[in-house]
């Protein structure tokens, strides 16, 4: 396989279809356990939507402890600990079959096998792994993350939880109260965050739960939420909590550290979190457009209904492309960082903040996604779908929560940009030389030649290619034009992440489409070529349009003028597609097969 692309480095570099995993390149083996967990959820879990939607935080407890039976919450542990020791990847396919019909046991897995279990594999002590990881890995313990504080939401390191030593006993008091603690209710392990003395920087810890002995450990009511109903969500105060020396996690004022590596993790498997979901939103949408008939014909036959089919089907498809592609990266950066004689934790580590741009990337893009294709699936339902009657009702609520989980999307949006800038000033990337490159082409005379178009997808690369010229021009002006204090400009931060976004996603689906031709044939490729296109497309739409937002931002007269001629060369096709043509195309195969099938 060709060299892996560092982080970030999909701006100045074209990948090749070899370079990037599609879901065709699941084992057998992990097609198995992603086929358990889609059993166990259409068992355990479809039957009892009803209950969930009641909040039965009872319920999720118990369909937990299952899951850990099964299997499902050691994935990625070490067998030492009576783990799976699953790849990262294969982590990834599991929590996108696990999260598939209730965002409330979807919550309560990413809670607990992510940022409930992480921090401890990750930073804990071997002592720490021994005590605790067999227990969260086998579901006898569930885990819950104490972070959030009302007043240290996004600014986490301003929490006010304080942790006060003392010396006689070797232990720490912790005093504080935290908020929207996912698992609450039925945890027996916190990773809590606190502050110690005046340091600048928060602690971890790891705080074990007993009810009968509740340690100053109490709890404010269940929050009545929008969605994920069974989802046990709840405050949670600390009154002089006495723990001792030895339950610090990691170091003295390494929590906000560990804080948002954790995030960085939460963020690509809260993406695939919402893939099955989106998958089954369109099959709901196509069952039911097929069944509802008006004047005479199934719904399904209107042009209105196929064009919202075909964009939710391509969402999803595109969604799962950009999602994988960067899960797969990580998983080689990690094998790669241990053959260096790292250990597994380091490498685990430092592979996933190599993708931590691809990973904001994602979250931000799919849980937008999954939002939409909920939105329209109601839609297509029309006065049913608003009904508590139909599915897709609470799909869309339990939708809503995904944007203002693992960091905002706005916050993910400016991180985009934020950790992009910081890789090229460490010389991890080489930004200046392609966006000045770029800017010496916009004085140049463009080439009026008709390219040839004959290999299939070659205008569609040829266009990505300028996309990545877009992005550089309008990024390298902002950094020029606002320097140290392009941090202040967040509608810029914002406009730029945007054009990233959209840039990475459509180069995904571009080389999953190209991957998957190249196995199975242009005939059997047909569907996936026509979402490339037709997600390739909007792609330009928006880079354009934002990028024509930040120009008038950042630059006026004459060079504004210069940037939007640039821009508009950089987001210009030669031959626009029919993209009605293109919706029907998608949408007639869906219908045929009426589901979901890619």
């Amino acid at each position: 396989m060709d060299t892996k692309l560092k982080g970030g480095e999909f701006l100045i570099k074209d990948a090749t279809p070899e370079q990037i995993f599609i879901v065709d390149d699941f084992s057998e083996e992990q097609m198995m356990m992603a086929d358990a967990a889609t059993e166990f959820v259409n068992k355990e879990i479809l039957p009892h939507e009803e209950r969930l939607e009641n909040k039965d935080y009872k319920l999720i407890e118990e369909l937990m402890k299952k899951a850990g039976e099964m299997g499902f919450l050691g994935i990625t542990t070490p067998e030492k600990y009576d783990g799976l020791d699953m790849g990262f990847n294969t982590s990834m396919l599991v929590t996108d079959r696990l999260s598939a019909v209730s965002g409330s046991f979807g919550t309560a897995y990413g809670a607990h096998t992510g940022i409930g279990t992480l921090p401890i594999l990750l930073y804990g002590t071997e002592e720490q792994r021994v005590k605790y990881l067999p227990l969260l890995g086998t579901g006898e313990w569930i885990g819950a993350y104490a972070l959030t504080e009302p007043g240290a939401g996004s600014d986490a390191n301003s929490g006010k939880t304080k942790a006060v030593y003392n010396e006689a006993t070797d232990t720490y008091q912790i005093t504080g109260g935290k908020m929207w603690i996912s698992n609450a209710g039925f945890a027996n392990v916190f990773i809590v965050f606190a502050r110690i003395e005046k340091d600048k920087n928060i602690t971890g810890f790891i705080i074990d739960y007993d009810a009968e002995n509740p340690n100053g450990i109490s709890f404010g009511e269940e929050e009545h939420k929008l969605g994920i109903k069974s989802s046990s969500t709840r405050q949670v105060f600390f009154d002089k909590t006495e723990v001792p020396a030895s339950a610090m996690l990691s170091e003295r004022g390494n929590g906000f550290k560990i804080a948002m590596n954790s995030l960085n993790v939460g963020r690509i498997k809260l993406a695939a979190a919402c893939i099955d979901a989106q998958k089954r939103l369109v099959t709901y949408g196509v069952t039911y457009a097929n069944e509802r008939v008006q004047f005479k014909q199934p719904i399904s036959s209107f042009g209105a209904i196929k064009s919202k089919i075909a964009e939710m089907a391509t969402a999803t498809w595109v969604s799962e492309a950009g999602t994988y592609r960067t899960g797969q990266d990580i998983e080689d950066k990690i094998a790669e960082l241990e053959t260096t004689g790292l250990t597994p934790q380091e490498s685990k580590l430092k592979g996933v903040e190599e993708y931590a741009i691809e990973s904001s990337i994602m979250k931000v893009y799919v849980s937008e996604a999954l939002q939409d294709t909920a939105d329209e699936a109601i839609q297509i339902y029309g006065g049913m779908g608003f009904s508590s009657d139909a599915p897709v009702e609470s799909a869309w609520r339990d939708a809503r929560i995904t944007r203002i989980y693992e960091g905002t999307n706005e916050v993910n949006k400016m991180l985009i940009v934020g950790m992009l800038l910081r890789k090229a000033m460490k010389g991890d990337i080489d930004l200046m030389t392609p966006a000045m490159k770029v800017v010496g082409e916009l004085m140049s005379i463009p080439s009026f030649d008709t390219p040839d178009y004959s290999v299939l997808l070659s205008e569609e690369k040829e266009i990505l290619g300028k996309l990545k010229k877009a992005v550089l021009m309008v990024a390298g002006k902002a950094v020029e034009a606002f320097g140290m204090d392009l941090s202040e400009e967040q509608e810029v931060l914002m406009l730029i992440a945007e054009m990233i976004i959209e840039l990475y996603v459509a180069e995904s689906a571009l080389l999953r489409a190209e991957k998957y031709v190249s196995k199975n044939g242009e005939k059997a490729g047909e569907m996936q070529i026509a979402m490339a296109q037709l997600n390739l497309h909007h792609a330009v739409e928006k880079l354009g349009k934002s990028g024509r937002e930040a120009i008038t931002t950042i630059v006026e007269g004459d060079e504004q003028r210069m940037m939007l001629m640039g821009l508009k060369r950089f987001t210009k096709y030669n031959n626009y597609p029919n993209l009605v043509a293109l919706r029907r195309k998608i949408a007639n195969k869906l219908i045929e097969e009426n589901k979901y099938m890619f």
